[in-house]
């Protein structure tokens, strides 16, 4: 099957929310701002390629920086949202810092964006989560954020 063109929709807001994971993890990891990361994205490393044939400057830009500014500014409440979602002995921060970054992407989608069909979202995320992860990570976001969209959306689900 031939890739999607580059023009794509759904091909550009993959890249969008594959590319804001990275800079969310980067976020955290560097301690720096949002607007800071978001301006590095998107003035100077536009022309690299993230995964095999997806180029940062094929995605789409305004979900790029409506995930990273929103997740940033709402990671408590995204992080009050998913904690009872998880195991009863499992803790947001016993997690691996990437996976968190994809399940706060993933809720902000949920609870904010109802642009977006939540089993569209939660599709994406699982996707995203077999991009890094090769164990049950998929599996935890599916069921994750599942449950949230069944709080946050139930109207999708009848």
């Amino acid at each position: 099957m031939a890739p999607a063109p580059r023009h794509d929709p759904a091909r550009r807001r993959r890249i969008a929310r594959l590319a804001a994971a990275q800079a969310l993890y980067q976020i955290e990891v560097a301690g720096v701002g949002a607007d800071a990361v978001l301006l590095e994205f998107l003035q100077h490393r536009l022309e690299e390629e993230i995964d095999e044939g997806l180029r940062l400057a094929d995605m789409d830009r305004d979900l790029f920086s409506d995930l990273v500014k929103g997740v940033s500014s709402r990671k408590p409440g995204l992080d009050e949202m998913l904690t009872p979602l998880l195991a009863p002995d499992w803790t947001l921060g016993r997690l691996e810092l990437l996976l968190r970054v994809i399940l706060r992407a993933g809720a902000y989608e949920l609870a904010h964006r109802s642009d977006v069909p939540p089993k569209v979202a939660i599709s994406e995320y699982v996707e995203l989560a077999h991009d890094f992860f090769g164990g049950r990570e998929p599996a935890l976001v599916n069921g994750v954020l599942d449950r949230l969209a069944r709080l946050v959306r139930a109207e999708a689900f009848g």
